[in-house]
């Protein structure tokens, strides 16, 4: 093909089968060649030879079974379905770090966000759904206010007030929590793109 493309009195033409551009010298030989044994995928466009294209089918378009909530799914959506849209999919509550699956999550966190526990500093019980509020509203201000006296200087005779203490997973689990929403957020979204443009 180097030396084709470098002499220019060597032309090409283009096959009708898989419009490739072959030598036309080759074309009549090369087109019976590729109409018998060749076949163009309707999916994905490629040249697949025939005998191979039911084994191609299968390994790159058909719809693969979820073995969590038994649908089939099509295999360009597959690893969107597994990471965010499956309900069945594990995921931890943000609060007891328990896993269950996807559809019964909110309910779950709605039960256990009710849960309280002690804060320390301000000796009383707070709701667990509402701690991170709690924290930045009564403990980061003050402990802020307490570490610099009115002239800029370290207060020394003031007693720093004390962070609540809780489950160090509350902040973390909490942050993956909106991530996992958003994300799942933003794929319902490309789907329901993905789907139209397949009903049209």
């Amino acid at each position: 093909m180097a030396a084709a493309d470098s002499d220019p009195a060597i032309t090409s033409s283009t096959c009708a089968h898989c419009q490739r551009e072959i030598p036309s010298s080759n074309i009549a030989l090369h087109s019976v060649h590729c109409a018998r044994n060749l076949q163009k995928c309707e999916h994905c466009g490629d040249m697949v030879p025939r005998k191979l294209m039911d084994e191609h089918y299968d390994e790159s378009h058909a719809p693969m079974n979820c073995s969590l909530c038994k649908c089939a799914i099509e295999r360009e959506l597959w690893d969107l379905h597994t990471s965010i849209q499956c309900p069945q999919r594990m995921l931890a509550c943000q609060y007891c770090e328990f896993e269950l699956p996807a559809v019964d999550l909110l309910e779950h966190q709605d039960v256990c966000g009710n849960r309280t526990e002690y804060c320390q500093s301000c000796r009383k019980y707070i709701r667990l759904r509402e701690w991170i509020g709690h924290e930045l509203q009564f403990h980061t201000s003050s402990n802020t206010a307490t570490e610099l006296s009115s002239d800029g200087a370290p207060a020394a005779a003031e007693q720093p007030v004390p962070k609540p203490t809780r489950p160090a997973a509350h902040g973390s689990q909490r942050k993956h929590l909106l991530l996992t929403i958003a994300i799942a957020g933003f794929a319902v979204l490309i789907g329901s793109i993905l789907y139209q443009r397949k009903g049209q």
